[in-house]
C-alpha cells in the first residue's frame, strides 16, 4: 500500500520549505553506496574519491537499507528553513540512547545479517557510544564530502525552494505536489506517495515539510514516525546541470556593453543565486559580485528576493535576452 498523508484544514497552510545540510551529507553517504543514484554525480565523485576513501563509511552504510527503515533519530527533519549542519548535528548527538537503539534494530533488521555483524553488534550494545560514533561520523562526512561544495548545493535547493514557492502561490497544492515527482498525487484531501510499503499519517496540524535534495535523486523520500515532523524529501530541480562547468566564453558583445565581470554573473545566473555561491562559482571576491550585482539591478536586469538568511537574485526578461545573445564573431545572430 502507498504513503498517504492526510491534511487537515490547518495543515494547508502549513507546508514549508526548508534545507537541510545534514540530509544532504547523508545522502551524499549514499550515493557512494549505490550506484543508481551517481549518474548525475560523476564529477563531484572524481573530486571526492579520495576523501571518500579515507572515511570508514561502513556503519552508516549499514544503516541504509535499500528497502526499509532508516534511523530517524540520525536524520531529524530540520527545525528551520535554513539551518546550520552545526545545529543540525547537535540534534543526532543529543538523541535519547533508548530511543536510538530501537531505531537502530528496526533499521538493521531490513538488510538480512546485519544484526548479526560485527558493526550491527557494536551499534546495539552501546546505543550511547553509537548515538556519538554515527554523529562524529557523519562530522567527517560533512567536512570531507560536502562542506567545500555547499555554495554550489545551497544555490541550486534555494532557487528549487523559489521555483515551487512561486509555483505553490500560484496553482495552490495540487499544482504544486503535481510537480514535484512522479510517484506524488494529491488526492481529496490527502498526499499519495506511491510506495511497496505502507504508511499512514494524519497530519494534525503540524503541516508538511517539502524538502528538496540534490542527492536524493531519482527517488522521492517519505516518513517519519511521531513525533517528528511529517517530511517529504523530493529530486532538486537542474541536478543535470549541478557540477556542469560554464557553457562556453562570455560573448563579446554582452562584455563590452556592461563589462566582463557583470556579463559573467549576468551569464552565471541561470537560476536564482546568492552573492556567496555566485563569489564561489565565479571565484570572485563576494564584495566585488555584491557591488555588481547592485549595478545591474539598479539597471533592471535582476529581481531579489529573501530566502532566509540570505537574499537571491535572478535575471528579468530583459536580462535574459541580453545572456541569450549570440556573439556576432560566431557568424550567427537570434532569432
Amino acid at each position: 500500500m502507498p504513503f498517504h498523508y492526510r491534511f487537515g484544514p490547518v495543515d494547508l497552510l502549513r507546508c514549508r520549505f526548508p534545507i537541510s545540510p545534514r540530509w544532504e551529507t547523508q545522502e551524499a553517504v549514499r550515493v557512494l553506496l549505490y550506484r543508481n543514484r551517481q549518474a548525475y554525480h560523476l564529477p563531484w565523485l572524481r573530486v571526492i574519491r579520495e576523501a571518500a576513501d579515507g572515511l570508514d563509511l561502513r556503519p552508516l552504510w549499514l544503516l541504509m537499507p535499500k528497502k526499509g527503515h532508516n534511523p530517524d533519530f540520525l536524520s531529524p527533519p530540520p527545525s528551520g528553513p535554513s539551518v546550520t549542519f552545526e545545529e543540525e548535528l547537535a540534534r543526532v548527538r543529543a538523541a535519547d540512547p533508548g530511543a536510538a537503539r530501537e531505531d537502530l534494530r528496526r533499521s538493521l533488521v531490513c538488510t538480512p545479517g546485519a544484526v548479526e555483524s560485527d558493526i550491527g553488534q557494536r551499534l546495539l550494545a552501546d546505543p550511547e557510544r553509537s548515538v556519538r560514533e554515527l554523529a562524529d561520523l557523519l562530522e567527517r562526512a560533512w567536512t570531507c564530502l560536502v562542506a567545500p561544495h555547499w555554495p554550489r548545493l545551497r544555490a541550486l535547493l534555494e532557487a528549487d525552494v523559489l521555483f515551487h514557492s512561486r509555483r505553490l502561490a500560484a496553482g495552490g497544492l495540487e499544482a504544486l505536489f503535481d510537480g514535484l515527482h512522479p510517484d506524488l498525487r494529491w488526492s481529496g484531501d490527502t498526499l499519495v506517495i506511491d510506495r511497496r510499503t505502507h504508511h499512514d499519517r494524519s497530519l494534525d496540524g503540524q503541516g508538511l515539510l517539502l524538502m528538496p535534495s540534490a542527492f536524493v535523486w531519482p527517488e522521492v523520500v517519505g516518513g517519519y514516525d511521531p513525533p517528528w515532523q511529517p517530511t517529504v524529501v523530493y529530486p532538486a530541480r537542474g541536478i543535470g546541470a549541478l557540477w556542469a562547468a560554464s557553457d562556453g566564453p562570455t560573448p563579446r558583445a554582452l562584455a563590452r556593453l556592461l563589462g566582463r565581470a557583470r556579463a559573467e554573473i549576468l551569464r552565471a545566473l541561470e537560476e536564482p543565486a546568492s552573492t556567496s555561491a555566485l563569489a564561489e562559482r565565479l571565484r570572485l571576491a563576494p564584495s566585488t559580485v555584491s557591488a555588481h550585482l547592485k549595478t545591474l539591478q539598479s539597471a533592471g536586469l535582476l529581481l531579489s528576493s529573501r530566502h532566509g538568511h540570505r537574499i537571491l537574485y535572478e535575471r528579468t526578461p530583459l536580462a535574459i535576452a541580453l545572456a541569450a545573445g549570440t556573439d556576432p564573431g560566431s557568424g550567427s545572430s537570434p532569432p
